[in-house]
């Protein structure tokens, strides 16, 4: 009798390993599919951004200012080439502004 009730408590205990083992498990590939994921967006991002930083024509952004869209653009000449922009500490979110990277441009 003694025996039996051993061989219950032996199976018992390895199911609960065998449960922790599988929640481990689960864990872990959750956590690796979202650092995958997480850094598949961000060196997609990255890349688009080394290829081209700029379109053509550019929407001002929430607290850019022109000196800030001229380093990212490439283009030191926005106030030149934008005749609409009477005051360079005049730009808001929303203007539309033409870009024109320059080709000696460190980037």
């Amino acid at each position: 009798m003694a025996l039996n009730s051993r061989k219950g408590n032996g199976s018992k205990a390895t199911a609960e390993e065998a449960s922790w083992y599988c929640a481990l498990l689960l864990l872990s590939s959750t956590l690796l599919i979202m650092l995958t994921i997480f850094t598949d967006e961000h060196n997609s991002s990255t890349i688009i951004t080394l290829r081209r930083p700029c379109e053509e024509i550019y929407v001002v952004g929430e607290g850019e200012t022109l000196h800030t869209i001229s380093d990212k653009c490439g283009d030191p000449y926005i106030v030149d080439n934008n005749p609409h922009i009477h005051d360079p500490d005049d730009v808001f979110p929303g203007l539309v502004i033409k870009i024109t990277p320059s080709s000696t441009s460190s980037q």
